[in-house]
């Protein structure tokens, strides 16, 4: 708790629960689950929603299966209605939504990255009680071994936490066109991204891919420079808050859902707008 001011972390929560131990390091599945369920059951909780990653999605299963729960996954949403709880999925490339419900007492949802606004701590609200969780790991956790351990490739500051996001496709031509997108990333104060077709031609690192096979992004503002707007793209990054497009189609299907559609060559106009805003910040 001397770590962190849990006012700062969590807006309108009652209750931070803290678990430190050595068997949560490395990140094993089984020991979260040995720990969530028995935080579940002392805790009495109905409804456990975790935000969508490949850990996340291992633990929710593992969680589900132990406490017998139904579990709805790739959620974008959830309301209460007539008492009970009702989660909107997207489906088939993301051109429908469907409402999915729980038959079963405890309820689990995984959602997707950036479904929810962070919220601030209400004025004068009193700070979470940090409850110092007791670990109890299981023999199954117990019994795997982590036997290597390799860092994420290129890892940067995380694309599904940041406010602006520039992201390059095979319309900047070749794997330097991307230190145009990298140039406007620093003069934005954001990350830079790629499509899929980047990532496998081998232009930029798959930790950086944007899509229905890779990251989902919420950010502030999205810069697509390049991008067709092909619907596996679309899926990961329609959500943001203000999208703008620079492609050398006019009929590029990413202008149909851009904010500011931008008809033009990017090695022309992205340097010129990096310097512009380097004037300006300066």
């Amino acid at each position: 708790p001397a770590r962190f001011e849990p006012a700062q972390l969590l807006g309108g929560a009652d209750t931070l629960y803290l678990a430190e131990d050595a068997s949560l390091d490395p990140a094993v599945p089984a020991s979260r689950v040995d720990l969530l369920a028995a935080a579940v059951a002392a805790g009495g909780y109905d409804t456990i929603l975790f935000s969508n990653s490949v850990l996340a999605a291992d633990v929710a299963a593992g969680l589900a299966a132990r406490l017998e729960a139904g579990l709805n996954w790739d959620l974008a949403a959830v309301e209460e209605r007539d008492g009970a709880l009702v989660g909107t999925r997207l489906a088939l490339g993301d051109s429908v939504q469907a409402e999915v419900g729980w038959t079963s007492g405890v309820r689990l949802g995984l959602f997707r990255a950036g479904s929810f606004d962070p919220r601030a701590p209400d004025p004068g609200s009193p700070a979470p009680n940090v409850v110092d969780e007791v670990v109890r790991v299981g023999t199954l956790a117990g019994a795997v071994d982590v036997v290597e351990s390799l860092p994420a490739e290129d890892a940067g500051p995380p694309l599904e936490d940041a406010d602006v996001v520039v992201s390059g496709g095979m319309g900047l031509g070749a794997k330097e066109g991307f230190a145009l997108a990298e140039a406007l990333a620093e003069a934005l104060g954001g990350v830079v991204g790629a499509t899929r077709a980047a990532v496998y031609a081998g232009w930029y690192p798959h930790s950086a891919q944007v899509g229905q096979t890779g990251k989902t992004v919420c950010p502030r503002l999205y810069v697509a420079l390049g991008i067709s707007g092909a619907v596996q793209h679309k899926v990961g990054m329609q959500s943001s808050k203000t999208i703008v497009a620079i492609n050398t189609d006019p009929s590029a299907p990413i202008f149909e859902f851009s904010d500011l559609a931008v008809v033009g060559d990017v090695h022309t106009i992205v340097p010129a707008l990096v310097e512009l805003l380097r004037q300006r910040r300066s």
